[in-house]
């Protein structure tokens, strides 16, 4: 089912059906700052184990996944202070940061190395479905293994539709997925660069 959402100021009553859907286990897409993701809330184990079926992904590599702000991050996450301050002046933003795991984290999202990928998109319509839900959402690109990420909304709702419970539309997306860094040990390392700018990390 597609779900129009208002990009900018998303209506909370609709927010509220999404959250519903979540905590029923179910996976949606939704709109970040960079692309589509499907996600879940990351405590319900079959709705993990759907995405990875829906994305055809080994296990053995998991997802990241979204919270609302970098007081949430220090939940799931160890963050030192050179993290902290980093993250503060690049998020909300285009940018995955990889930290080492909180033992709040499931282990289904948990690499062997014990560290996660965290997000903070600039995007209303995310930001308030974490909030909403109370944790944070995986997330993953809307698209299945080797193929092209999906941009269109309409085209995930006719593309995966079927496999997912929601589709919620924000708008057409024209991006390209974000730029992971991680952080372990205050020893920035670019692992995937993307639509957010590495610049800055040269300058120091």
């Amino acid at each position: 089912m597609l779900m129009p959402i208002n990009a900018e100021t998303p209506q909370l009553r609709l927010v509220r059906r999404v959250v519903e859907t979540l905590t029923r286990g179910g996976v949606i897409a939704y709109p970040t700052d960079t692309i589509y993701g499907i996600g879940c809330d990351i405590f319900n184990k079959k709705g993990v184990r759907k995405i990875y079926q829906i994305k055809q992904r080994d296990a053995r590599k998991p997802f990241s996944f979204i919270c609302s702000d970098l007081s949430e991050v220090a939940n799931y996450a160890r963050v030192s202070n050179f993290a902290f301050k980093l993250m503060k002046r690049h998020l909300p933003g285009p940018y995955t940061f990889v930290l080492e795991a909180s033992r709040v984290v499931p282990d289904l999202l948990v690499t062997r190395q014990k560290t996660v990928g965290i997000r903070i998109p600039d995007n209303p319509i995310a930001t308030a479905i974490v909030r909403e839900l109370g944790h944070p959402l995986v997330t993953t690109s809307a698209n299945l293994a080797g193929d092209e990420i999906i941009q269109d909304p309409a085209d995930i709702e006719e593309s995966l539709g079927k496999k997912l419970d929601l589709v919620v539309d924000g708008g057409i997306l024209n991006s390209q997925p974000s730029t992971v860094i991680s952080l372990v040990n205050d020893q920035p390392e670019v692992l995937r660069l993307g639509c957010g700018p590495v610049d800055w990390l040269e300058q120091g």
